[in-house]
């Protein structure tokens, strides 16, 4: 199975990135790439810049790499409620691509932490809402509440959690 991974923030400390590397690598057998946003950052979004320069290159990369999965996870931060405006821009960018959905016909596992109690759901309901009427299937959503106690040395330490989480990829793994 091929993973395709990545944090909706583009922080150099994201505890999204974290999280969603951590999960990554519970598909051991799999072959999994984390990304990074900044890798595919692009101007803000609009009309006229589509017209006048087109979908930009890094766009199109991403957009083939998801192509190429078997299975997306992403793991959203929460920025006032909502997506990241760097998250937000890259969705809006890959959903002006011609003929294609924005994550192409590719399974999405979506995920969420913060350090509060709640671990994204606003964000993972507006996400929940909205990614499968953009054609992708999602096939498990997990949410990390207080990061800072239940994620410790690289993965969760909350054994419920844990065990949430990988009772998820058993299923998606088959």
């Amino acid at each position: 199975m091929k993973i395709i991974a990545f944090a909706g923030s583009t922080s150099s400390t994201s505890i999204n990135r974290q999280l969603v590397s951590y999960a990554a690598s519970l598909f051991n057998e799999s072959e999994s790439e984390v990304l990074d946003l900044n890798d595919y950052e692009v101007a803000i979004y609009s009309q006229d810049k589509e017209q006048q320069e087109g979908i930009p290159n890094s766009i199109v990369s991403l957009a083939a790499k998801t192509d190429a999965a078997d299975l997306i996870l992403i793991s959203l931060a929460e920025h006032n409620g909502s997506y990241s405006a760097a998250f937000k821009n890259t969705y809006d960018w890959l959903s002006r691509i011609p003929n294609r959905k924005v994550f192409g016909e590719t399974p999405v596992f979506l995920m969420a932490t913060s350090p509060g109690g709640r671990g994204g759901a606003g964000v993972l309901e507006a996400a929940q809402g909205r990614i499968p009427r953009d054609g992708s299937e999602l096939v498990g959503v997990f949410s990390l509440p207080s990061f800072g106690a239940n994620f410790l040395e690289g993965k969760i330490a909350n054994e419920e959690k844990d065990t949430e989480l990988k009772q998820l990829v058993q299923k998606i793994k088959g």
